[in-house]
């Protein structure tokens, strides 16, 4: 229970849906009920897809490419806690990677679920490294099935999140989803901080 708890926490920091909402305000602004659901449900699961694939194939990637875990977790902290200070200081599109350029293409896009929305803004470098560096060391079937339930528990919130995201955004205001975003941020860059310190730790016993 514990590591499902870890793991959820960890992913939707990472991930923050709530600092997507004003994004996919945004974005959605000209979509109807229906079409809001519709997108919110494929982005969910372009998610959960991503992350699933990332947790399950991206220690053969790492192999593959000759990279260790411990230059993973430095790597990916590094993204963690700069996408943690995005937040914290509030630049939510930056930190994102959606642009002003990116953002016009994608009002002019039939479908947003995969892109922008699941990948970059949700699923991103950050998230996908947590995912492989958590598998090095949770890797038994009791382990690999918590993991699963929490990745599919965190692509239900983000469901749920964005298919609200028109009514948090006018109940919690800008004011109010930025406070949280920067909270969300704080947490992020601590986990990123702790996978850096992790990582030098690592080097220094194998030394």
């Amino acid at each position: 229970m514990n590591d499902f708890i870890f793991l959820l926490a960890a992913l939707f920091s990472v991930l923050n849906p709530i600092g997507t909402v004003p994004i996919f305000v945004g974005l959605t602004q000209d979509y109807t009920k229906a079409e809001r659901s519709k997108v919110s449900f494929w982005t969910a699961i372009n998610v959960l897809l991503i992350l699933v694939i990332s947790y399950f194939i991206g220690q053969y990637v790492l192999t593959f490419f000759g990279i260790t875990i411990p230059a993973l977790r430095i790597a990916g902290g590094i993204i963690i806690a700069s996408s943690g200070f995005g937040l914290l200081n509030g630049k939510f599109s930056r930190n994102k990677g959606l642009d002003k350029k990116a953002e016009e293409e994608a009002q002019q896009r039939n479908s947003i679920a995969l892109t922008p929305l699941a990948m970059p803004m949700l699923a991103g470098p950050g998230s996908i490294s947590l995912l492989i560096a958590y598998y090095q060391e949770h890797n038994s079937t009791n382990d690999i099935i918590i993991s699963s339930l929490a990745i599919i528990a965190v692509a239900m919130l983000i469901f749920i999140i964005l298919r609200s995201a028109h009514y948090l955004a006018k109940y919690l205001g800008a004011s109010g989803i930025v406070a949280i975003s920067r909270i969300i941020g704080f947490l992020t860059i601590a986990i990123g901080i702790q996978y850096i310190i992790s990582a030098v730790l690592s080097i220094i016993e194998e030394i």
